[in-house]
């Protein structure tokens, strides 16, 4: 079966699908195989999610809502509480690694989602 015989949702039911990690044709089974491997095909409805190549976006999109978050809390925490050097060198890059570590898989399943909803497969030439 071509990816074209799957059904297709809108872009935004899509995402959302993507965001629970599930498989944006049937919207039921999982499609990661591990942290940010997907599988071949959807075990439910064999759709060809393994085939989709997110590449870079996912980690680019990570470090931009996790930068835009941590740093105006980083400027407002050392502007109001002055807190010690040892504390801030222990907290932040901590932070940064839990809200890293959690956002990549789920922004990679939204971008998957958003691929297979303009029936792209990330080795399109232009």
């Amino acid at each position: 079966m071509t990816q074209e015989t799957f059904p297709r949702y809108s872009k935004g039911r899509s995402i959302k699908t993507g965001f629970r990690r599930q498989c944006p044709s049937c919207e039921n089974a999982k499609i990661f195989a591990g942290y940010l491997k997907l599988k071949s095909e959807c075990p439910n409805c064999a759709a060809p999610i393994g085939q989709i190549r997110a590449d870079d976006f996912p980690p680019y999109l990570t470090i931009l809502i996790v930068g835009h978050i941590l740093l105006p809390a980083l400027v407002y925490v050392e502007l109001t509480y002055h807190p010690p050097t040892l504390f801030q060198m222990i907290l932040w890059p901590s932070l940064a690694l839990i809200m890293s570590l959690s956002l990549l898989p789920v922004l990679k399943g939204a971008v998957v989602g958003f691929m297979w909803s303009l029936g792209m497969k990330g080795d399109e030439q232009h």
